[in-house]
């Protein structure tokens, strides 16, 4: 199609619901010059832009990040967002952090200059008619897209990179993915990288003989042999120690493991579904995962979109865990919906399901703290105004609110309890492990910022 017909667009009509308008992704300058790439609104997902294999955009700009950017249909609407890269993406000359684009628009990264270009042509967005995939449920958009994408993984039996924010449901969609598929009948083992203790990792995985360290009494198969036949779930990949991760590829490559201690090998036949709330593209860079294990693992990746991206998924989430966990006889109040709403779900859908689990068990007392007044005064205090003065895309916006709320909510919640970490995650109606995860991830962030 000749650019003019692509970079302009004659007397468009309107999108209908559920239409979608393509683009074309055009390199003008740059290592990668003439190459173009097709964004379809039928993608499941961001379409990601970077130097990694794993980008569908993938380009060779060594200023450009492994996972530099990403592009997603929202609607009708095709937005870019910058990924945290290190040199930024361009658009007009200015630095974004995120864009709707519906103009030919050009975009620069590193030494990249690419042109966006929407075409004329108009197609359907490719979502399911269910509002759920196994026990997945969601009925958002942003789910809908997914669900299609499930169906073929969950039918073969390739390795599946399951990447989001912590509480999406990882856990859960990857438990969907093995029943709804051929080994549904046999094992379902989950290994927690992020919850055993460093010395004890490598018995769990391999298992061990009798004798091989102190306090090994017999011998015990770890979750490769517990899991033959069937599939092993490895959860928070990102954090498994790099020493650890060489045996970990070769068990998986050629479908033996060797036991702590032990000599034999024994043959394995699993399929490894992986979960991680880290971007191991950076990992990757920064030299904390092996690149081979990655792509061993993302032979196909797919994404769980964080709670405030679903809409509309908060209240069939919140109904749904209200008449599940005990709360069959009474409706969830109405003022329960407004302030779950209301709230950006830092801890997506787990923390939804445990505010609901408090309120059923507190009643009203649960909503103590989280008064709309109490959280604008904690929010003036950390400069709500000073964020607000900084005109950011509202995702980002909405991201920088949320840290603030989440710094000082921890902080007086553990103050209020005198440090008690049980104590203080209890109250606060999240996971003990997902409460040590929040603080330690603002602690590596009041590190960094000093």
């Amino acid at each position: 199609m000749p650019h003019d017909e692509l970079s302009t667009l004659h007397h468009p009509r309107p999108l209908l619901a559920g239409e979608a308008r393509s683009f074309q992704l055009a390199v003008l300058e740059g290592p990668d010059r003439d190459a173009t790439f097709e964004l379809a609104p039928s993608s499941p997902g961001r379409i990601l832009v970077g130097t990694s294999a794993s980008c569908a955009v993938r380009l060779t700009d060594r200023k450009i990040s492994r996972r530099h950017a990403a592009f997603e249909f929202v609607g009708p609407e095709l937005r870019l967002s910058d990924l945290g890269s290190t040199n930024g993406t361009f658009v007009n000359q200015t630095r974004i952090l995120g864009i709707v684009l519906e103009q030919p628009t050009q975009v620069r990264m590193g030494n990249t200059v690419l042109e966006v270009r929407p075409r004329d042509e108009i197609k359907r967005v490719p979502l399911s008619e269910a509002s759920s995939f196994a026990r997945v449920i969601g009925g958002s958009a942003a789910m809908r897209r997914l669900y299609p994408l499930c169906e073929r993984l969950a039918a073969s039996t390739v390795p599946v990179l399951i990447e989001g924010e912590t509480g999406t449901g990882k856990e859960l969609l990857a438990e969907a993915l093995h029943e709804a598929g051929p080994r549904a009948a046999e094992p379902f083992v989950v290994f927690d990288c992020a919850a055993v203790a460093p010395n004890l990792i490598e018995s769990q995985l391999f298992g061990h003989e009798r004798g091989a360290f102190t306090g090994a009494s017999s011998v015990r198969r770890g979750v490769f042999e517990q899991a033959h036949g069937g599939t092993l779930f490895v959860d928070e990949i990102g954090d498994l120690d790099l020493s650890l991760q060489p045996r970990l590829l070769r068990a998986i490559e050629r479908g033996e493991v060797c036991r702590v201690g032990g000599e034999r090998w024994h043959a394995v036949d699993v399929r490894i579904l992986a979960a991680t709330r880290r971007d191991l593209d950076t990992e990757v860079q920064n030299g904390r995962f092996r690149e081979d294990l990655f792509y061993r693992l993302a032979v196909t990746r797919i994404e769980l979109p964080p709670l405030r991206n679903r809409h509309g998924d908060i209240g069939r989430l919140a109904r749904h865990f209200w008449s599940t966990l005990g709360g069959l006889d009474i409706p969830l109040p109405y003022e329960s919906f407004e302030r779950y709403d209301a709230y950006a779900w830092p801890g997506n859908v787990r923390e939804l399901k445990n505010a609901v689990l408090r309120r059923l068990a507190l009643g009203e007392l649960a909503d103590v703290g989280y008064d709309e007044a109490t959280q604008d005064e904690a929010l003036q205090a950390e400069g709500l105004d000073q964020i607000l003065a900084l005109d950011l895309p509202l995702p980002e916006a909405r991201h920088r609110v949320t840290e603030a709320l989440e710094r000082r909510y921890l902080a007086r919640v553990l103050e209020r309890h005198g440090g008690d970490v049980g104590k203080a995650a209890a109250a606060s109606g999240i996971a003990r492990r997902y409460f040590n995860l929040l603080r330690a991830r603002h602690r590596e962030e009041s590190i960094a910022e000093r």
